[in-house]
């Protein structure tokens, strides 16, 4: 549904994108990570149509972005960051606007419009001014407008950017139930909001792609060590000594959270569960506590940008 083959966009003084290659099969909902300055926005950019790559190609529905781009724009909706909203008209009434300049038939443009302000909770709202409007019904019409004409595919842009615990748990359970019917790109800072929703994530860095994989292969691939919580009743020096010892074990560091707190670091496929409790044992220590530490994909996401950058 969304190609991206060797996407190249030349900016004179350096590269906004070098080379990417990646796809979105339909119905699939696809994270896309990177820190700021990444080029995330850029790909989206070409992908919508707004401006043409350097070299590469990229297609969507399959359609060539630079050939075909008013095929490409009939099949897609498009929340950027900023969402280009007219503030000083009603909600109905800029859907409506919206409506007709993305194509919609002027017999169908009232129930593209009811359609959307039903699907984004909007029901309440659409004699409006979007002025208005708190900033979390804001990104809602900014929702609403890449909607209204319901397109195949789907990218968002930073939807939940500058919004509260509250509204970003909004927001996301109502990409949630796009999911499924339509090929989404969302694009993201809030790592954990993207583990929950997309099956699919593709990180880059500096234009450049890192990594393509599900969250929970990019944890277990790409993270190298596991970790375990420990609560040893004992010196400090003498644990991280002892523990240093065990096979398996890379690091022991100290925790902040309590005095007798430790993290340990295992390499990749060691088990040293049953070997931490005769070393306490033969220590004449206590041990408190002892958990498995899960990897996250945002431990993940800084592990791939600080091995890029080094």
């Amino acid at each position: 549904m969304i190609e991206v083959e060797n996407l190249t966009k030349d900016y004179g003084a350096r590269l906004g994108i070098d080379g990417l290659t990646f796809s979105a099969e339909k119905g699939e909902l696809l994270g896309f990570l990177g820190p700021n300055g990444a080029g995330k926005t850029t790909t989206m950019r070409i992908l919508t149509c707004f401006f043409p790559a350097t070299s590469g190609r990229a297609t969507v529905a399959g359609f060539d972005c630079f050939e075909d781009s008013l095929e490409v724009r009939k099949r897609l909706g498009y929340m950027p960051e900023s969402v280009p909203l007219y503030k000083d008209m009603e909600v109905g009434e800029y859907l409506s606007f919206v409506a007709g300049a993305k194509g919609v038939e002027a017999k169908d443009v009232k129930k593209s419009v009811d359609r959307v302000i039903g699907d984004c909770g909007l029901s309440e709202y659409p004699k409006s001014m979007i002025s208005e409007l708190s900033k979390g019904y804001r990104q809602r019409v900014g929702l609403a407008q890449a909607l209204v004409n319901d397109p195949e595919i789907l990218i968002l842009d930073e939807p939940t950017n500058g919004l509260d615990p509250r509204q970003i748990r909004e927001i996301r359970k109502l990409i949630t139930e796009l999911a499924g019917q339509r090929t989404m790109i969302l694009s993201s800072h809030i790592l954990p909001e993207v583990s929950k929703v997309c099956k699919k994530i593709v990180i880059i860095d500096k234009g450049k792609l890192v990594a393509v994989d599900t969250p929970d292969n990019l944890v277990s691939n790409v993270h190298g060590a596991t970790k375990m919580f420990l609560r040893i009743d004992g010196p400090a020096k003498g644990v991280t000594a002892e523990l240093g010892k065990i096979k398996g074990v890379s690091k022991v560091e100290p925790d902040d959270s309590a005095p007798d707190a430790f993290i340990v670091s295992i390499k990749k496929g060691a088990d040293i569960k049953q070997d931490i409790p005769p070393v306490v044992v033969n220590n004449n220590w206590n041990l408190l506590e002892m958990r498995a530490i899960q990897a996250s994909l945002e431990d993940v996401f800084i592990h791939l940008v600080t091995k890029e950058d080094a």
